[in-house]
């Protein structure tokens, strides 16, 4: 049994999600999930920075998950966003710390948004955390998201 938090609607109340991953791994897309049923999910835009523990400022989250997609799904949900090889590697290298520290690492290149969800359900319920008992509102897009949002990210 879950255990469902306090009548107020507060997300500052609410054990903090965050997601991190490669372009086009689903993060937007999972935050957006995880908010409709009642958690409190934030994305973080670490693939962009150079600043290899991006993820833990700004409020340490009690659980961190990592989604990586491979290069020819990346290309495939971001169609002429010119990602290649060495952009590619380069943002797995931004990651590194913030995939070690993961509690949960999805490779999402061949999974749906809905088998990425339940995924992290499975963990957020095991580990018992905490989330309202109706949808928590959007956060705002980041990245390249804000000029497009496709099905993977």
């Amino acid at each position: 049994m879950q255990d469902k938090a306090s009548d107020s609607k507060s997300d500052d109340l609410l054990p903090l999600i965050k997601v991190v991953g490669t372009s086009g791994s689903g993060k937007s897309t999972l935050v957006a999930g995880l908010r409709n049923r009642g958690y409190n999910a934030r994305p973080v835009s670490q693939e962009h920075s150079d600043v290899p523990d991006l993820w833990q400022q700004f409020d340490r989250p009690f659980v961190l998950i990592y989604l990586y997609a491979d290069l020819a799904a990346q290309q495939a949900r971001r169609p002429g966003s010119g990602s290649g090889e060495e952009s590619f590697r380069q943002e797995q290298r931004r990651l590194a710390q913030a995939r070690r520290a993961a509690d949960l690492r999805v490779d999402t290149s061949a999974l749906t948004a809905k088998d990425v969800l339940e995924l992290a359900v499975v963990l957020l319920d095991h580990v018992r955390v905490r989330h309202a008992d109706h949808p928590l509102g959007p956060i705002p897009l980041t990245g390249s998201a804000t000029l497009s949002a496709p099905e993977g990210d």
